[in-house]
């Protein structure tokens, strides 16, 4: 087996895939309606969109059994970002890089695979389009035709996803969101010579909920999270939910601080939701603060720096259980 080449321009295409937003979709209509139409007009058993992250094949959308993710080293679709056109396996037990791969010599037991490059406006290709079989058969230039036809339809929805800056399940801006936003109010504080301050808030114990009482109730945590900063911050503040179970505020004309009272706040707040007992779950999260310094930081050490303190806080939670 071998494992997948990384790109050269990895990094530059790691940032795209973060920046695009479409790590944090989940459920998406569009591609699943892509990948039923792959599996009907190819009669394959599986056809998927995945995202090639650091580490991981990520699927996005599948029509058929499989796995939500898989490590990048094993992944077939690894190799197809690699280049620009389809990669098509007919059959996985005649191929050097596939052979011993663990899902070919063992279960599932995948023997034919053709994958197409997904690829985001700016050039940088962050997927792939693929079908599995597991059986040999032949893919034929027709084949492969419709194949990058379809693929140019999830291109597109590649490009409407990163093109919002809402994130659709809280209404919150997204990351796109943010980072379009706070590099206007760095200048705007600069010229003004105002304060402005980041929270960054990770909820604790997320992962239970979802596992407890399955993703529909995370769904709602997740919500009422964002209503509760709605309520909790003042209008000229940003609120972000950044990805996953990660959000974030930006304090405009505000020292740490003042800062640290809003945040004490929303505490007191969730605490009176948690007192109402809507449901099996309680809210609790974890945060950090960071004012900047328009001498010594960029956007990215700041946010780092917001994301320590938060870590800070979360190791002394799970040191208090």
């Amino acid at each position: 087996m071998k494992a997948p080449q990384i790109p050269v321009n990895e990094a530059e295409r790691m940032n795209a895939l973060r920046e695009s937003g479409l790590l944090e979709i989940d459920n998406y209509p569009a591609f699943d309606r892509l990948t039923r139409l792959a599996t009907r007009f190819f009669r394959v058993p599986l056809a998927m969109i995945t995202l090639v992250d650091d580490h991981a094949a990520i699927v996005k959308s599948a029509d058929g059994r499989a796995l939500a993710s898989q490590p990048r080293d094993l992944s077939f679709c690894g190799h197809t970002i690699l280049g620009d056109a389809s990669l098509v396996v007919s059959d996985t037990l005649l191929d050097e890089r596939f052979a011993d791969n663990p899902q070919v010599a063992g279960g599932p037991g995948v023997r034919f695979y053709a994958g197409f490059p997904l690829r985001l406006r700016d050039g940088a290709c962050v997927g792939s389009l693929c079908l599995i079989d597991y059986a040999p058969r032949e893919f034929t230039a027709a084949d492969a035709a419709v194949l990058a036809d379809l693929s140019a339809l999830a291109e597109d929805e590649f490009a409407a996803v990163s093109a919002a800056t809402t994130d659709e399940l809280t209404g919150l801006f997204n990351r796109r969101g943010f980072n379009q936003f706070a590099q206007f109010a760095l200048s705007v504080s600069q010229r003004r010579a105002e304060p402005l301050t980041l929270g960054w808030l990770d909820l604790d114990h997320f992962k239970t909920i979802n596992d407890r009482f399955g993703h529909q109730e995370g769904d709602k945590a997740l919500k009422a999270m964002a209503a509760l900063m709605r309520s909790s911050f003042r209008e000229a503040d940003l609120l972000v939910r950044f990805g996953g179970d990660e959000f974030a505020v930006l304090f405009a004309d505000t020292d740490e601080p003042g800062a640290w009272i809003a945040m004490q706040y929303l505490v007191e707040q969730t605490e009176k939701y948690n007192a109402r007992q809507l449901h099996p779950w309680s809210l609790q999260f974890s945060w950090g603060l960071s004012e900047f310094d328009h001498h010594r930081n960029d956007i990215q050490a700041w946010l780092k720096h917001a994301d320590a303190q938060m870590y800070a806080m979360k190791r002394q939670h799970h040191g208090e259980k």
